[in-house]
């Protein structure tokens, strides 16, 4: 009996404000519920925001007091679940934890308006956090292995087993074979790395473990970037209207429903309808072979929504002493310079030198600095979906892919189980400290 069901990834960017992202994250969902999702996947620092450009001030022997301002700007739009500085475990996810006297919860009720919109729109929704790489190490601390842990659920009927690799997590090949290891069939990448090399990774990925691949990256302008990053004052940024201005509503007391919110709407078709308090999928929604605005079914011949610019970008041009610049010669057309450079020039995207400001000198607004590329891949390494390059607002942000049978993961593994009959269990070995890697029960 097929086993079918709808995924999606949104590339949405993170707005100036934890409540308004919140907002726009209902809306997504909401919007991906009238269609038929069943799970959907977010970029990485989704909520929070991933600081890009931002160098804190911060250099070997030396930190700036701007930097440590910026500092303080993005810890306050950092979000707080209620878990400990260890981890919980099963202990947070069965709210077993300690709260405090007097409230309802623990953290600041981020966890609680996720679960609400999970539990109205009845979407199975991921939101990406972080791994840290070069730069990210100066504000991000390491996780636990723990987290690496497969989850088995059980969505429209169909068994999924889901584990999740934070951006560069992806590029470890052993890391890789743990999540193998647990026979996961439905692998979330969420990244914020916008490379040419992103997307055969993400193939690969999908060929070495015959499961189905999302990935979901933000797509961002430099107008995007909170006004702390370009270089405001915190009193300035208090001052500073929102371009989603805030209701009132706190991160954790967000409010979704068009009657509460006005400016909550989605575009669908190139029409906006309010956002119903309670989803109501139509039949059609889900109805075999209906594909929803930019997506694209199992089968179909890929067609991006827009093709990723093929120029040269200043922030991919290698800086070198005496404010010079590096580039390489190509023959007839512009070359993807990322693929030569170190993180830090490419997922960073710095371009000042030594003696500039710590926020970016260039003032183009409408300057791509992440790209996207987005995108859902079959399990036999095929792209269902995307890449979507350069879509940073509207319906096309949500990509969606209907009616993926997830037997076509068992099929696969005919030929290749790297973790199963083509492991070579009887010469190697992989072991976790803190992990099991058995595939759950």
């Amino acid at each position: 009996m097929p086993k079918n069901i709808t995924l999606a990834v949104s590339q949405s960017h993170t707005l100036p404000t934890t409540s308004a992202t919140l907002s726009a994250l209902a809306s997504t969902a909401y919007s991906a519920a009238r269609q038929g999702v069943h799970l959907l996947l977010f970029p990485e620092a989704y909520l929070g925001g991933y600081p890009r450009t931002c160098n804190f001030g911060a250099a070997v022997g030396s930190r700036s007091e701007e930097g440590r301002e910026q500092f303080l700007q993005y810890y306050h739009n950092a979000i707080d679940l209620g878990d400990t500085p260890k981890g919980a475990g099963d202990d947070w996810v069965e709210r077993r934890l300690e709260v405090a006297k007097g409230r309802e919860y623990r953290g600041d009720g981020t966890r609680e308006e996720l679960e609400k919109v999970a539990r109205e729109t009845g979407v199975f929704l991921i939101v990406g956090l972080v791994e840290r790489t070069g730069s990210e190490r100066l504000i991000w601390a390491q996780g636990s292995p723990s987290t690496l842990k497969a989850i088995k659920t059980t969505i429209a009927g169909v068994e999924i087993t889901l584990a999740a690799a934070i951006c560069w997590e992806n590029y470890m090949p052993l890391l890789r074979y743990s999540l193998y290891s647990q026979n996961v069939n439905l692998y979330l990448a969420p990244t914020a790395d916008a490379r040419d090399t992103w997307l055969p990774l993400m193939r690969t990925i999908a060929c070495e473990s015959r499961a189905y691949v999302l990935s979901a990256n933000q797509c961002v302008r430099r107008k995007h970037l909170p006004p702390w990053i370009r270089g405001a004052t915190s009193k300035e940024v208090e001052n500073k209207p929102s371009a989603m201005p805030d209701d009132g509503t706190t991160p954790g007391k967000a409010s979704y429903s068009i009657e509460n919110n006005a400016r909550e709407t989605i575009t669908s078709s190139s029409t906006e309808e309010p956002i119903p308090k309670t989803p109501q999928p139509t039949a059609a929604d889900s109805a075999p072979g209906v594909v929803s605005p930019s997506p694209l079914r199992l089968g179909t011949t890929p067609s991006p929504v827009k093709q990723r610019t093929n120029r040269r970008r200043s922030s991919n041009i290698t800086p070198i002493p005496d404010n010079h610049f590096l580039a390489l010669p190509s023959d007839s057309t512009a070359i993807d310079d990322s693929e030569y450079h170190h993180e830090e020039d490419t997922r960073q995207n710095n371009t000042t030198d030594s003696t500039s400001s710590i926020h970016a000198k260039d003032d183009d607004d409408d300057e791509f600095i992440s790209q996207g590329g987005s995108c859902i891949i079959g399990p036999s390494g095929n792209i269902i979906a995307g890449p979507l390059w350069e879509v940073e607002n509207g319906a096309e942000t949500l990509l969606i892919a209907h009616n993926i049978d997830f037997e076509n993961c068992e099929r696969g593994r005919l030929d290749l189980d790297v973790a199963g009959s083509y492991s070579r269990n009887d010469a190697f070995e992989l072991r976790v400290q803190g992990l099991d890697l058995n595939p759950p029960p």
